[in-house]
């Protein structure tokens, strides 16, 4: 009867195991009662700390993207300004600015701006913020901090703006340096044919290095000022350093340890960001030295208006007069001139021999026709003024063919028609007339075929024919020759000779030579001496005057006495008057006088 049966045994132990867990239970939760509760994130929060990360990835990229845009653009405005104030300037900028010196620009200094430049200044503003975040960080944990913060910053102040004052001229320094060396190889690569026939590659080779070690001593100052900076940078820092961690010791007592760590973490991430900002501000400053530079030539003298109204007539000038009164040109307002007070007159189609010693102002009389070179006095050509005239229209009426041809990178169309004015019946009509259609036909892409650098493959004869047909196309009726048969053989020489007589004959022709066979069917001589006209009459006349500078030129040489005589002798037989001549009682006189 008092025995228990199993269920009921079991039925007791469980009871009294319940009551046993009750018991530590309740032990239990009255201990972690005693201790502060710590409250764990919801993962309700996850999909808002998620949104604020893509948020913050998507606001960064369209910040870099923003700002390398604008950075980009403005370099791109500041390229395109410099280029149109280069096209722009007068020839004088470029006597006086070696290539060297605009290539400089143009590569290494865009480059900057290009590259390097919106890199470092995006990371600055970065870093910038970092720095400005950590102080601040440090400040609101121990605001004791500041105290010596405020030298050491000053400090850095100080060594900060005499670091710049130094490296931005030693940047300047190096930059200008760079310039002979672009100038150097741009000369040896024109040039080197003639070096290696006149074996001078060592000689050259030397000048190229004398001009790299010059230009790698700036470099290496511009380092060794650089390392100079970061040197003094890592002490600063490590006083920062130093500060903060002085100040949590002293500060123990009433700061927490987490944040003392807080203030520590963020001083020692500072040693390094620090330094790094700074570099990167001072690389900043220093690379403002290629925007200065580039901005330097956005702001240069410009040549005269393209276009002013009212423009001259589409057929002007339809004689070819020109008339100079009192011209007088230099090449600088501290310079002497080069022209003094010239006054001509030259008839429409005459044929004008121009001849000189070397600096006698041949070529300065023919830079102020084309308004080359600003000069003083006025030059007319038909009654139209020429400084009254826009560039474009005064220098696009008249035709050069220069003593070295100008070709340009591109096709032989756009050589022989730059403006696709010309079907392509008158340009083969031209080539045939300068003798080059059979030399084109050969080539497997005739018009089409492209022209390398100064076009370097054709010969230089046939460099030369090129230009000539391109004026027999342009069909102006001024037209300058500036010793454009200096460097072809005899029998191109005749060539270039017996077109301009033919095409030219109507044409108002100013030929400037050496050579003076060249210039012996001419009208008129023009004798130039120390920027005057001293002879200015037939040839036939000059040579047959006693004491005549023209006839000194010419000296002994008996070759251009014989010719000018047969010369003389086939028009009296033939009672032929010469180009731009008419006859007056028998005899020979030029128009206009």
């Amino acid at each position: 009867m008092f025995t228990l049966s199993r269920a009921e045994t079991q039925l007791s132990n469980s009871v009294t195991l319940y009551n046993t867990t009750s018991n530590i239970s309740g032990t239990h939760n009255t201990t972690i009662n005693n201790i502060p509760a710590v409250s764990v994130p919801s993962t309700s929060f996850l999909p808002i700390y998620a949104g604020l990360v893509g948020a913050l990835g998507m606001l960064s990229a369209v910040r870099a993207l923003l700002f390398f845009n604008v950075a980009v653009t403005s370099a791109e405005r500041m390229h395109n300004s410099m280029l149109m104030s280069i096209l722009q300037a007068p020839m004088v900028f470029f006597d006086s600015n070696p290539v060297g010196r605009i290539l400089n620009r143009f590569s290494k200094d865009i480059g900057i701006m290009d590259e390097l430049l919106p890199q470092a200044f995006f990371d600055y503003l970065q870093l910038i913020l970092i720095v400005v975040s950590a102080l601040l960080v440090s400040a609101v944990v121990n605001p004791w901090v500041l105290i010596p913060t405020v030298p050491i910053t000053a400090a850095f102040f100080l060594t900060r703006h005499y670091y710049l004052q130094t490296s931005r001229d030693v940047k300047r320094l190096e930059a200008t340096a760079r310039s002979p060396v672009f100038s150097h190889v741009s000369t040896t690569l024109c040039g080197l044919s003639t070096l290696r026939v006149m074996k001078r590659q060592d000689s050259f080779l030397e000048q190229f290095h004398h001009c790299l070690d010059h230009h790698s001593s700036g470099w290496f100052l511009f380092i060794s000022c650089a390392r100079w900076f970061q040197i003094r940078l890592d002490w600063l820092c490590a006083a920062f350093v130093a500060t903060v961690a002085f100040g949590a010791v002293l500060a123990s007592g009433s700061v927490s340890g987490g944040l003392v760590g807080l203030s520590l973490t963020q001083a020692i991430m500072l040693m390094g960001v620090f330094q790094w900002v700074v570099k990167q501000s001072a690389e900043v400053e220093n690379q403002m030295t290629s925007v200065e530079r580039v901005v330097s030539y956005t702001h240069l003298e410009k040549e005269p208006p393209l276009i002013l109204h009212p423009r001259p007539p589409s057929n002007w000038p339809s004689q070819g007069r020109i008339q100079l009164d009192n011209v007088t040109m230099r090449y600088g307002s501290k310079l002497t001139p080069t022209l003094n007070n010239v006054s001509v007159i030259i008839s429409p189609g005459e044929k004008i021999g121009i001849v000189g010693r070397t600096g006698a102002g041949k070529t300065s009389l023919i830079m102020s026709l084309f308004r080359l070179v600003e000069s003083d006095g006025t030059v007319m050509i038909d009654g139209y003024v020429t400084t009254e005239v826009g560039l474009n229209d005064l220098r696009s009426r008249m035709t050069v063919i220069p003593q070295d041809p100008v070709l340009f990178r591109g096709s032989l169309r756009q050589n022989l028609d730059p403006f696709s004015k010309h079907s392509d019946t008158e340009l083969w009509a031209a080539l045939e007339e300068v003798q080059l259609k059979q030399v084109v036909e050969k080539l497997p892409e005739g018009l089409e075929t492209g022209l390398i650098e100064f076009g370097a493959n054709f010969s230089l004869g046939q460099r030369q024919l090129l230009c000539l047909g391109r004026a027999i196309l342009k069909k102006s009726r001024i037209v300058v020759l500036d010793e454009a048969t200096a460097n072809v053989d005899p029998q191109t020489d005749g060539l270039i000779l017996r077109m301009i007589e033919k095409r030219f004959a109507d044409c108002t022709v100013l030929t400037i030579a050496h050579r003076l066979h060249s210039i012996i069917d001419c009208n008129k001589v023009m004798v130039l001496q120390d920027g005057g006209i001293v002879e200015f009459d037939e040839p036939s006349v000059l040579l047959c005057r006693e004491g005549s500078v023209f006839r000194n030129m010419v000296g002994d040489s008996a070759q251009f006495i014989l010719r000018m005589r047969q010369v003389l002798q086939e028009r009296r037989r033939s009672k032929t008057p010469g180009p731009g001549h008419k006859l007056r009682n028998n005899t020979m006189t030029p128009v206009g006088d």
